[in-house]
């Protein structure tokens, strides 16, 4: 199937490692333009020299934390300044910390808001007068499948994600009639560094082993295995794509059916 991605200027951010990093490099596998962001700049760097590398595609490395507005104004004024429009934002970052309610301070969850919906409203709006010039403008928020399905010790990513979730369905009618499309990606477990601190926590609760954690987790899944970050980003980029030219509003779970209801 062709996406439709060739020359397509895209934004990830959150993109140095993990399934920001698997989203870029596949957007790039498609010959799109992609800018990537991160807080860490040698490892975006590294990141980025790694995409091209393996793609040969054009990759734009711009460092900043996306929980302060200045970093996403410059965000935006950069790939303005380069390009003049935007036709996919990806929306992402690193999840808040695990934990039971009564372990959080207000300070820790207004640092949740900030890092996973308040970083994203920021986003989309410094990005929609780019978005606007675009034929085929799209953006995907990536929150996970615990909005859903809640998942245990993580009352911080459980709350403010459903918040995003529910945001991206409210601007995919919102802004539909603008042909700008908004749905959302919804992650389950899958093997990445973030994934490996949540089981820590695990295991240092139940005197476990990483190993019978992962095993744990496994037994859940019907598909008896964590996620690859590529099946996570085979599906996000092809929801993001002018492939996809009449999904919007969706809440798409990559979960291999953890989730086990019907809505």
């Amino acid at each position: 199937m062709n996406l439709q991605l060739v020359q397509k200027i895209v934004l990830v951010t959150g993109a140095s490692k993990g399934l920001g990093y698997a989203a870029a490099l596949q957007f790039a596998k498609e010959k799109a333009t992609v800018f990537i962001n991160s807080r860490n700049a040698e490892a975006l760097t590294q990141a980025a020299n790694q995409i091209i590398k393996e793609t040969n595609a054009s990759v734009f490395p711009i460092a900043g934390d996306i929980t302060l507005p200045e970093t996403v104004s410059k965000i935006r004024a950069d790939i303005n300044e380069n390009f003049g429009k935007l036709d996919v934002l990806i929306c992402n970052a690193g999840g808040p910390p695990a934990g039971t309610f009564e372990s959080f301070s207000d300070a820790q969850w207004q640092s949740a808001i900030d890092l996973s919906l308040m970083s994203q409203v920021r986003l989309i709006r410094e990005a929609l007068p780019l978005l606007r010039k675009s034929e085929s403008a799209s953006v995907v928020t990536v929150t996970s499948v615990s909005i859903k399905q809640p998942i245990e010790n993580l009352i911080l990513s459980n709350s403010v994600r459903a918040a995003t979730a529910a945001m991206t369905k409210s601007l995919a009618i919102e802004l539909g009639p603008e042909n700008i499309r908004f749905n959302s990606i919804l992650p389950g477990w899958t093997k990445t560094e973030r994934v490996e601190n949540l089981l820590q926590s695990r295991v240092q609760q139940n005197n476990s082993t990483m190993q019978e954690e992962l095993a744990k987790i496994a037994e859940a899944i019907p598909l008896k295995r964590l996620a690859e970050p590529t099946e996570f980003a085979n599906a996000l980029v092809f929801l993001a794509s002018p492939a996809a030219s009449y999904i919007t509003g969706v809440m798409l779970p990559v979960d291999g059916s953890f989730y086990r209801g019907t809505a």
